[in-house]
């Protein structure tokens, strides 16, 4: 692109100060790379082994995901919180590679989607119990029973460098 961003893809709308949203910049031909996030925390699980965690806070990190995302590794996952508790609806629109997604709240696994499948055309299904959450983590499909988590399962995500959350 040169240099000139979603700017030089539609001429003369940033001189009037119009911003593309997301769906808007996909009608105009403009894909954002992947979203790809720095290790941010940590969950380390009963039996030893840890997941280092993405960390998805803010509302535009939360929006994309994993969308465009290649397969996760092993022991790693996208970790979204809430404060307050939400109800939290995930879909899987763009999103190429299977996923689990552990619902949390207060400290404790409350729901699991395992092997949500990609969605690459709307409509989309959306995921989720019908409750508030604290936290949704997201993993490779398979990653949760792998792991042996499930639920009740106990959740403590460590801030790396900070306060741990539950």
């Amino acid at each position: 692109m040169g240099g000139r961003g979603w700017q030089g893809l539609v001429p003369g709308l940033a001189m009037y100060g119009v911003a593309l949203s997301g769906v808007a910049a996909l009608l105009c031909g403009f894909t954002p790379p992947p979203q790809q996030l720095p290790i941010e925390a940590r969950w380390c699980l009963e039996n030893g082994r840890c997941l280092e965690l993405e960390v998805a806070d803010e509302s535009h990190e939360q929006s994309r995901g994993m969308q465009l995302r290649g397969p996760l590794p092993p022991l790693r996952g996208m970790w979204f919180p809430y404060s307050p508790p939400s109800l939290a609806r995930f879909w899987m629109h763009r999103t190429p590679e299977p996923l689990d997604m552990v619902f949390v709240l207060g400290g404790r696994v409350v729901a699991i989607e395992a092997h949500a499948q990609p969605c690459m055309r709307l409509p989309c299904r959306s995921y989720g119990p019908d409750q508030a959450v604290d936290g949704v983590l997201e993993l490779a499909a398979g990653q949760a029973e792998a792991l042996g988590i499930r639920v009740g399962t106990p959740v403590r995500i460590e801030a790396l460098g900070g306060p741990a959350t539950p």
